[in-house]
């Protein structure tokens, strides 16, 4: 959900982050599978009136578990509960610019200037779907262990920005070929975030450009990635986190 300064609120909608390890977030993905128009909006509306109840300004996630008592195949059964709110733009905020086509970090320029939210909710869509998967250095074997050393490879696939014109798949990295990855930081090398039309059609980009990483020097859990990608569907939890 965004805040400004002039009592403006919205949200853009939500991603599912279900999909972990380590109590650490592995894939997000919006819109989420299995979400109701209903249920989006009653919970963001519940996001928007949490922001509004502490007059917040600026980009924050109200975080939400989900209850499935029915599974997918009884949405109206669906409840969600309150868990946290994070005061900041997310890891994951490249799945939200997707599928609603804003630049987030710009809006956080425009609120912190004193400019009121470029858009109302009413002018807000979701268009097509997207995931994001994080590139870490780890041993997936070994409990997903941290692992460190130097990248003497590290190839990418062809990537840009979302535009009507790209190829639907973005990278976000800090780091850059020979760079060392030490115990000191946090294990992220890379973001790889994919936009289609549907989530079967961001499923399969996504484990073609998994499939374009080339990385050597040390562990990384890119094959984990594109097992779980390409994973027959697991029985359904009674939960999800959004």
């Amino acid at each position: 959900m965004f805040g400004d300064t002039q009592g403006n609120y919205v949200y853009l909608f939500e991603r599912d982050c279900s999909v972990q390890r380590r109590h650490q977030k592995v894939l997000e993905e919006a819109p989420a599978p299995g979400m109701t128009p209903e249920l989006r909006a009653c919970m963001g509306q519940a996001a928007v009136e949490a922001a509004r109840a502490v007059n917040y300004v600026g980009a924050g996630t109200v975080e939400f578990i989900v209850e499935q008592p029915g599974g997918y195949a009884h949405p109206e059964q669906m409840k969600f509960y309150f868990m946290e709110m994070n005061t900041r733009l997310q890891v994951e905020h490249p799945v939200t610019e997707a599928i609603t086509g804003h630049d987030l970090v710009e809006w956080q320029l425009r609120v912190a200037s004193g400019q009121a939210l470029p858009i109302a909710q009413a002018d807000l869509r979701i268009q097509g779907h997207a995931i994001e998967a994080r590139i870490c250095a780890e041993n997936p074997d070994k409990n997903f262990l941290p692992a460190t050393g130097t990248l003497r490879t590290y190839q990418q696939p062809g990537c840009s920005r979302f535009t009507r014109a790209d190829n639907g798949v973005r990278i976000d990295e800090g780091v850059r070929e020979g760079d060392t990855i030490s115990p000191y930081y946090d294990s992220m090398i890379a973001k790889l975030i994919v936009h289609g039309n549907t989530r079967a059609e961001a499923l399969a980009r996504l484990d073609e450009a998994l499939a374009q990483i080339h990385i050597v020097g040390l562990a990384t859990n890119v094959q984990f990635l594109r097992y779980v990608v390409k994973a027959r569907p697991l029985p359904k939890p009674s939960w999800t986190r959004r």
